[in-house]
C-alpha cells in the first residue's frame, strides 16, 4: 500500500517524490492516520494526506460498535462528498484545504490536501482570546451565509455528530428524564427552522487553524458536514473554547459578533434573504442548540453536572418553556 499511496500523492501534486514527514493525528479510534508529506520536484513543498482504513480493527462485533462504525464509515464519504462537491465555494472568508485529490477503494480512503501550514495558517489553539474567537465566529458566519438554502446533497440530511438520530446509545443511556422526553421536540425545532444552510457539525476550537496573529482562520475535518441551522455551530464553538463561567457572561457579546458578520457576509455574498428574520430565528434557537448538545454530552458522559451550571439552566430553561408551549 506504501508505494500505491506514494503514486496517488506524486499524481496528485505533479511532484517527482514524496516522503513521509511527520504523523499530525492519529484518527479517533485506529480508523487511520493524518500524515505530512514532503514533496520535491511539484510546485509545493508539502501536503496533508488523511488515510482512512475502514476495516473494523479485528474488534468484536456488537450492536453498539456495529452502529459506531457504521457512522464513521458514513462520515468519511460524507467528507470526501464535501471536497469533491463543495468545498470549492468557499473563498478567503471562510477559508478550507484544497482537496488535490481523493480516491475511495475497498476499505481505505484516501484525500491529499493542501497543506495549511504552508498556505498561512501555521497556528493551533488550545486556549483563545477575544481576537481567535471573532475570527472564528466570522469564519462560522461566512460559512453559513455561503451555503444557506442549499440542499446538502451527499452530505449528511442532518449534520453535527451528536444529532439526534444518529446517537440513540447516548439517549438511552440519558438519565435526565426530563430532558431525554425533550429531546425529539429540541431536535424537530432545530430542524424545522426556516432558514436552513449547512452546519460544519464539528466546529470546536481544535478543527481551526490560525495564522500567526490569530486574525484568520481556516477549518478542517468535514465528517460531519450537512443540513441545519447555523446557531448549532455557534453554539458547540462556544462552548468548545470558553468554560461555563465565561459563557453565561459572554454570551450576548459573542452572538452579537457572530450576527453583525453574518448580516455582512449575507449582504456582501447578495444572498436574497431577510438578514434581521434571520439573526431573530437562529438567536431565539441558541438556547435549544446548546440544549441539544448537552443532551449528548449528558448522555455520553456519566460525570456529574451541577445543578447551578449554565448549561443546566439554560436546559431546564428549554424544558420549562416548551413544557408551557400552547
Amino acid at each position: 500500500m506504501h508505494n500505491k499511496l506514494n503514486r496517488f500523492i506524486l499524481k496528485a501534486t505533479a511532484a517527482d517524490s514524496a516522503v513521509q514527514l511527520a504523523v499530525v493525528q492519529r484518527l479517533w479510534s485506529g480508523y487511520g492516520e493524518i500524515v505530512r508529506y514532503g514533496l520535491t520536484g511539484g510546485d509545493r513543498p508539502s501536503v496533508i494526506v488523511k488515510h482512512v482504513k475502514l476495516a473494523n480493527q479485528g474488534k468484536p462485533r456488537s450492536a453498539n460498535n456495529d452502529l459506531s462504525h457504521q457512522r464513521k464509515i458514513r462520515s468519511y464519504q460524507v467528507e470526501t462528498a464535501w471536497y469533491a462537491n463543495w468545498s470549492q465555494y468557499c473563498d478567503i472568508n471562510c477559508r478550507v484545504p484544497a482537496c488535490l485529490a481523493s480516491s475511495s477503494q475497498g476499505d481505505e480512503v484516501v484525500m491529499v490536501l493542501e497543506d495549511l501550514d504552508i498556505a498561512g495558517f501555521p497556528q493551533r489553539r488550545s486556549r483563545v482570546g477575544a481576537d481567535e474567537i471573532q475570527a472564528c465566529l466570522h469564519w462560522l458566519a461566512n460559512f453559513h451565509a455561503t451555503f444557506l438554502g442549499e440542499k446538502p446533497k451527499g452530505l449528511w440530511p442532518t449534520g453535527t455528530y451528536w444529532h439526534l438520530a444518529t446517537r440513540p446509545d447516548e439517549l438511552k443511556a440519558l438519565n435526565d428524564n426530563a430532558l431525554k422526553h425533550a429531546a425529539a421536540v429540541i431536535d424537530q425545532k432545530l430542524t424545522a427552522s426556516s432558514y436552513q444552510t449547512f452546519v460544519h457539525g464539528d466546529a470546536k476550537l481544535a478543527n481551526f487553524c490560525f495564522s500567526r496573529d490569530g486574525n484568520q482562520v481556516a477549518a478542517v475535518d468535514f465528517q460531519y458536514v450537512g443540513g441545519g441551522c447555523g446557531i448549532k455551530d455557534v453554539a458547540y464553538f462556544i462552548d468548545s473554547c470558553l468554560d461555563e463561567d465565561q459563557c453565561q457572561r459572554q454570551e450576548q457579546q459573542l452572538l452579537t459578533i457572530y450576527f453583525q458578520a453574518l448580516k455582512q457576509a449575507l449582504h456582501s455574498k447578495q444572498i436574497g434573504v431577510d438578514a434581521d428574520a434571520v439573526e431573530y430565528e437562529w438567536r431565539a434557537l441558541y438556547p435549544l442548540a446548546w440544549t441539544d448538545f448537552h443532551r449528548f454530552l449528558k448522555g455520553w458522559s456519566s460525570g456529574h453536572w451541577p445543578a447551578n451550571s449554565y448549561s443546566e439552566r439554560v436546559a431546564r430553561d428549554v424544558i420549562a418553556q416548551l413544557q408551557n408551549r400552547p
